[in-house]
């Protein structure tokens, strides 16, 4: 019998540096998510591993969460890019990695969950709906990058999506184990 890929474990995890290679691709292989450079993706791999993860089924990179805590506003953790590999969607990981971030000890502040979406990126929309519905907190939306103003007509107006505010982590996502940013959970 030949075990399916989907059948196999998936473990998260944070990020390292020896990631940023493997994220970079996986991000490519994920359009309309943009593309940064490899070095963006080390940073992301280093300097926000604690509010980053990864998502590895037998040795293979399929899917990543990005984000950092805003400068000054440390309840708030704006997620920069979520990508998941096709061989990897339909399963509920974007969910489960946003969950997992927001359970680490780094987040214990965090009220708010903020991210950019275009207005065409409807599984972007879907997942950070059903995270706002799971927080039971409300969903605000309002444009910040403008197409025309910000972006010169090259790119869809990138809206601010606001979830928040919702009760410390831990007493919302009691079925995600507290972690802290070097242990792996395999769901």
């Amino acid at each position: 019998m030949k075990l399916n890929m989907r059948d196999m474990p998936v473990t998260l995890r944070s990020p390292t540096a020896q990631d940023g290679a493997s994220l970079h691709r996986l991000i490519r292989a994920c359009p309309p998510l943009d593309e940064n450079s490899l070095y963006c993706n080390l940073l992301q791999c280093t300097q926000f591993a604690a509010t980053s993860v990864v998502a590895e089924r037998a040795g293979e990179l399929v899917a990543a969460v990005t984000g950092h805590l805003v400068p000054g506003r440390e309840d708030t953790l704006f997620i920069w890019q979520v990508a998941v590999h096709e061989s990897a969607r339909g399963q509920g990981l974007a969910h489960r990695m946003l969950k997992h971030i927001l359970a680490r000890p780094d987040c214990a502040a965090v009220r708010f969950v903020e991210t950019t979406v275009t207005a065409s990126n409807r599984a972007s929309w879907a997942l950070f709906e059903a995270l706002a519905r799971g927080l039971d907190a409300a969903l605000e939306r309002t444009a910040l990058f403008e197409q025309t103003t910000h972006f010169a007509g090259e790119h869809e107006t990138e809206i601010l999506a606001r979830i928040g505010p919702f009760a410390a982590p831990g007493q919302q996502l009691r079925a995600m184990p507290p972690t802290d940013q070097s242990m792996e959970t395999t769901v």
